[in-house]
């Protein structure tokens, strides 16, 4: 069976840096024998009559998105093996349409849907020091919140790493960033890969 890696671009521009850093990934990671989807945060949250979560109910039922592009994005979610999200770096936390998004997953909590889905995080900023450790650090703790296994952008022939793509704008110039998000693909494929079975214990 094919291994997914889902990309989820939490910027509001549906064609800026983040997506830009994301899409580069395609290509390396269809290389290594895994498949490749793109996800826009905002056209998944246009169907919601409320586009943040009121913990209307607990444990959640999911009532809010039965049948809105929302719970289609879910159902790729759950059967994605790895997931890497990206956002813009606003005032040193990520995106509000990702919280708002990742918020909406509190059914993946009683489903168990993400427990060992290998995630990775990617931040971009306006300057190269303007918050993306924290962000990368922010989208990490929403997948450990999900029981995800989250890795850093390493990969035993390039180097050590760090903890997540930290780029800066224009991403299309950032030399470094394009190479960090390529060796945290290769990086996330090859742990999936890895542990394919763990999640299929869980599902």
């Amino acid at each position: 069976m094919v291994l997914l890696l889902l990309a989820i671009n939490g910027s509001p521009r549906l064609a800026g840096n983040t997506a830009y850093l994301l899409l580069s990934m395609q290509e390396v990671v269809e290389s290594l024998g895994a498949g490749f989807k793109f996800l826009q945060v905002t056209e998944i949250l246009a169907g919601q009559k409320v586009p943040f979560c009121v913990a209307c109910s607990h444990p959640c039922e999911g009532k809010c998105y039965q049948g809105t592009r929302l719970a289609e994005a879910f159902d790729i979610m759950r059967g994605a093996d790895a997931i890497i999200i990206g956002s813009p770096v606003y005032f040193g936390a990520i995106s509000a349409p990702l919280k708002a998004l990742w918020d909406k997953t509190r059914v993946f909590r009683r489903e168990k849907a993400l427990l060992n889905i290998v995630g990775g995080a990617v931040a971009v900023g306006g300057v190269r020091f303007g918050g993306q450790e924290l962000t990368v650090r922010g989208i990490q703790d929403l997948m450990l919140s999900q029981g995800m296994t989250v890795v850093g952008d390493w990969w035993l022939e390039d180097e050590a790493g760090h903890m997540g793509v930290c780029a800066q704008s224009p991403a299309n110039k950032d030399a470094e960033g394009l190479e960090r998000i390529r060796v945290l693909a290769k990086r996330v494929v090859e742990v999936a890969r890895a542990t394919q079975g763990l999640r299929r214990k869980s599902r």
